[in-house]
């Protein structure tokens, strides 16, 4: 269930987050960010803007059956009607009730300049598209929160026309008025002289958007927070256009550990790391190892000054405790996978280790010599449940014999793949051949033919979503890779990892651990 309608936490990861460049979720991707950021606390999950973008539309057509939230409710973003247009007529307004969203957050141009040089229409008009759209939304069930675009821009140009229309926007029913700095360009002292003014002669429920342009995203969400706001919007890692946006991971903490405001729900702080670059491995974006909180150079310690500091009391050079948000204090000479995070994520997959150490023993091991070789189970849970249930001793369902594919074109150019897959399942050999559109899809397909001859109720099983990521780029086509897979079964999604020199082998090592999960979870 949505928390009480306190401090609101406004996730934009999906929509003003996918914005960065190189980022592009496919919908199974957005599914799986949503959850994440659901696991995490945030009250409210922008989804995108139905209507206006296929995928998004498509995201919360299968949200509706496929997203079960525990702490946040979906929000769909859009605009205002447009300026002539009766609201119950406008197409965006309608898709963005056809949504099912329980909560709707529109756009509105609060610049004056922008009103008439880009809306093209008067301020009043542009205050009655605001106010009718609001009502329109509010009357037929939905909560909404108002977006006022270029508030900050505006205000330095016409201090009393954003406030006009936040007022309008509140006796509207909206429910929160978002002042955007869309542009970025406010400084933190501004930002709270601004904030300030417009809250006391407001007399609304505010919130604040801000972009990173300047470097003060954060420090600005901040800021506004201090001067009353209480409702901030941010995306994971930062992610957005050109410099990025406030970063959940740091303002969240900041707020919550430096500012004592009730951010999240008990305990879900400690997932930050966890969290963090299970969305970088999702946007297929490294993690920031520098990244306040969730980096893990955050609590890295590499000066001798500081670890005989350290050795003493660890307060000393950390301002607060690593584990806190998950992280973990770490003197610069080796690397090393702690006991206490392999016991938190096993229970979290469902498995007590606190009475197995030799069991925790050999993850650790195994953990530490596999990162170091480029493997991460961030963004992997099933390959790491399957180091756990390898160190338990339970059989890992099959052996593999041997694989290899085939790559040919022929002289019009018509290029075919051909797998071959040899394995032992349960005492029986079993060849099973496919053909696919590349080395990859053969593989799936071959060692999917080979389980399936045993066990039929596998078919459903499928490849979702595949990802390539080049480890040390200085080596050329030489260099390792490691590839992310995600699969499903119609009913439940995981995702597993390989590493390797050669591409297809690291994508073998990642499609047989995806199969491996699928054979014990249906054991399990």
């Amino acid at each position: 269930m949505p928390r009480p309608d306190g401090f609101h936490v406004y996730d934009t990861t999906l929509r003003d987050g996918a914005q960065r460049e190189g980022i592009s979720y496919s919908v199974h991707d957005k599914l799986a960010v949503a959850r994440l950021l659901d696991e995490y606390g945030v009250g409210f999950i922008e989804g995108g803007w139905p209507g206006a973008l296929p995928k998004d539309t498509e995201f919360f057509q299968r949200a509706q059956s496929e997203l079960t939230l525990r702490n946040a409710q979906l929000v769909a973003f859009g605009a205002t009607r447009k300026a002539g247009v009766r609201v119950e007529e406008d197409p965006q307004v309608r898709a963005l009730l056809d949504s099912q969203a329980p909560v709707i957050t529109v756009v509105a141009k609060s610049d004056v300049r922008h009103v008439v040089e880009a809306l093209r229409t008067t301020l009043d008009e542009n205050q009655q598209m605001i106010e009718d759209t609001v009502r329109f939304l509010v009357g037929e069930g939905r909560r909404v929160f108002v977006d006022m675009e270029h508030f900050f821009d505006g205000y330095a140009h016409d201090r009393d026309y954003g406030v006009r229309l936040l007022v309008a926007a509140a006796e509207a029913g909206a429910s929160v008025g978002v002042l955007c700095d869309t542009n970025g360009g406010m400084l933190p002292h501004g930002m709270y002289e601004v904030v300030s003014d417009v809250k006391q002669r407001s007399g609304v429920r505010l919130g604040i958007h801000c972009q990173d342009d300047t470097g003060c995203a954060v420090a600005n969400s901040v800021s506004a927070v201090e001067a009353g706001v209480s409702h901030v919007q941010c995306t994971a890692n930062g992610y957005g256009e050109r410099t990025g946006n406030a970063d959940l991971f740091v303002v969240v903490p900041n707020l919550q550990l430096k500012l004592g405001i009730d951010c999240l729900p008990d305990g879900s702080l400690r997932d930050t790391v966890r969290i963090s670059h299970a969305i970088a491995e999702i946007a297929n974006i490294a993690p920031n190892t520098h990244q306040p909180y969730a980096g893990w150079a955050s609590f890295a310690h590499k000066a001798g000054l500081h670890a005989s500091a350290l050795k003493v009391n660890a307060d000393l050079y950390n301002h607060i405790d690593p584990s806190i948000v998950g992280n973990q204090q770490n003197v610069l000479v080796t690397e090393m996978a702690g006991r206490a995070s392999i016991e938190l994520k096993g229970a979290e997959l469902g498995h007590d280790l606190s009475q197995k150490p030799e069991v925790v023993s050999r993850v650790v091991e195994q953990v530490k010599e596999l990162e170091a070789q480029g493997w991460t189970f961030e963004a992997a849970d099933a390959s790491f449940e399957l180091l756990i249930w390898d160190s338990e001793g339970r059989h890992l369902s099959f052996d593999v014999e041997s694989w290899r594919t085939i790559v040919e074109q022929d002289a019009a150019g018509e290029v075919r793949t051909e797998a071959t897959v040899k394995i032992h399942l349960d005492g029986e050999r079993i060849i099973s051949t496919a053909e696919g559109n590349g080395p990859v899809n053969a593989l799936d397909r071959a060692l999917r033919g080979a389980i399936v001859q045993k066990y039929p109720d596998l078919r459903s099983m499928r490849l979702v979503d595949y990802k390539v990521r080049i480890l040390d780029e200085q080596s050329g086509t030489g260099a390792r890779t490691r590839v992310l897979i995600g699969t499903t079964d119609g009913q439940d999604s995981w995702s597993t990892v390989g590493v390797h020199e050669n591409v297809i082998a690291a994508s073998w090592r990642s499609l047989e651990d995806a199969v491996r999960y699928g054979l014990l979870k249906r054991d399990r």
